[in-house]
């Protein structure tokens, strides 16, 4: 099955992530949010997971199931949002989550790399693979590489810890101040705010820096700390 499955989406939240079904039959559902991890397995692997089934109708067997599935993949389901009494109540019953918090809106300020504060992140401890896209209300932080193929979009900033290969949207809700870091550049396209870079220079493997100039440009810089 196609790793964008238009049955499937998949968002970073602050306590993991939340994938989104629509209204197909449940088993049709079900087999395809599974080919997907099995499709991105290092992407998948150690998440905490949160779902949300819209009207779906579940009760206590089918959650059972679906949790052992995903815990045989190394996944832990936390959460189970619905707009079903029925199903709502399983997840009750099971010890699930049927809430969860939304990050805050991005204020319009500067952020400093190395101090988040109280603003929200989000931390991915895995390379992103091709056909990986995360979308977060937040910063996003991630500890590996980003493969192209994979994109980035964030209201924050973003910071690389590893090879930044793939395609990046900071500021994504017009906020001109946020930045992109990452170890090694060689980026497929840049963006922060409205502001677009096809990046036609050359591969810089060396830890950069990416802001928009006083010209209205994005610009790169080495990162130093201090």
């Amino acid at each position: 099955m196609d790793e964008k499955n238009p049955l499937i989406q998949i968002k970073g939240l602050r306590d993991g992530l939340l994938v989104s079904l629509d209204d197909a039959p449940w088993d049709e559902q079900l087999a395809a949010l599974i080919s997907q991890i099995d499709a991105q397995p290092s992407f998948f692997q150690g998440a905490r997971l949160a779902l949300h089934v819209a009207s779906q109708i579940l009760r206590v067997n089918d959650l059972v199931s679906l949790r052992d599935q995903l815990s045989e993949r190394g996944i832990f389901l936390w959460a189970v949002i619905s707009e079903s009494p029925t199903t709502e109540q399983a997840s009750q019953l099971l010890g699930l989550a049927t809430r969860i918090s939304k990050p805050r809106p991005e204020e319009s300020r500067k952020f400093a790399v190395d101090d988040l504060g109280e603003e929200t992140a989000l931390f991915l401890n895995r390379t992103l693979r091709s056909g990986t896209r995360i979308e977060f209300a937040g910063h996003v932080v991630v500890m590996g590489d980003v493969n192209p193929g994979a994109e980035i979009v964030a209201e924050g900033n973003v910071v690389v810890w590893g090879r930044l290969r793939g395609m990046v949207h900071a500021g994504a809700k017009g906020n001109r101040d946020a930045v992109i870091c990452a170890l090694d550049f060689s980026p497929t396209q840049l963006r922060i705010a409205e502001e677009a870079s096809l990046v036609s220079q050359p591969h810089a493997q060396k830890p950069q820096v990416v802001r928009i100039n006083s010209s209205g440009g994005l610009q790169a810089e080495d990162w130093l700390s201090g």
